[in-house]
C-alpha cells in the first residue's frame, strides 16, 4: 500500500503529454491481458469527381478482430444512391480480409441508426438524453 497520496490536478486543458502519460501505461496494461491488439487505421474516401476533393466517407480502424467505425460521413447530395451502402461494403469487406469477426460503431439519433439497421447492424445499447432530447445509439453487425 502507498503511504503518501498523489496529487490530483483537474484540468480544462490537458496536453499531450499528460494524455501519453495516461494512455501508454494503459495500452501496455491492455496488451498484457488481451494481447496485441494489431491497431491499424482503415479509410474509405468520397472523392468529389470534377474538383477532386475528399467531400466525405468513412474513418476507421480495425484491432482485436473487429472494425471500428468511428466516423462516417456521406454528403447529402449522395444520400440514398447506395454510396453509403457501397462505402460500408468496401470497409466491411477489408474489415473481414483483416481477419475481423465483426463491425461496431455509434450514432446518434438525429443521424443515421436507421442505415446501420439497414445495413444489418443490431443495436446494443444506448444512452438516453444524449445530446438532450436526443440518444447516443451503439450497433454492432458479426461477418461470421
Amino acid at each position: 500500500m502507498v503511504s503518501v497520496k498523489p496529487d490530483l490536478i483537474l484540468t480544462s486543458t490537458p496536453d499531450e503529454v499528460a494524455r501519453s502519460c495516461i494512455l501508454d501505461p494503459l495500452l501496455a496494461f491492455n496488451v498484457g491481458r488481451a494481447g496485441e491488439h494489431g491497431r491499424t487505421p482503415l479509410a474509405v474516401l468520397i472523392k468529389e469527381p470534377t474538383e477532386g476533393t475528399i467531400v466525405g466517407g468513412l474513418w476507421g480502424r480495425t484491432s482485436w478482430k473487429w472494425l471500428t467505425i468511428e466516423l462516417l460521413f456521406v454528403p447529402e447530395v449522395y444520400r440514398g444512391s447506395g454510396l453509403g451502402s457501397e462505402v460500408m461494403r468496401l470497409a466491411e469487406n477489408e474489415g473481414a480480409r483483416r481477419g475481423c469477426i465483426g463491425a461496431w460503431v455509434d450514432t446518434f439519433s438525429y443521424q443515421a441508426p436507421g442505415f446501420y439497421e439497414k445495413s444489418g447492424f443490431i443495436r446494443f445499447g444506448e444512452i438516453e438524453d444524449y445530446p438532450p432530447g436526443h440518444s447516443r445509439i451503439f450497433f454492432q453487425k458479426r461477418f461470421r
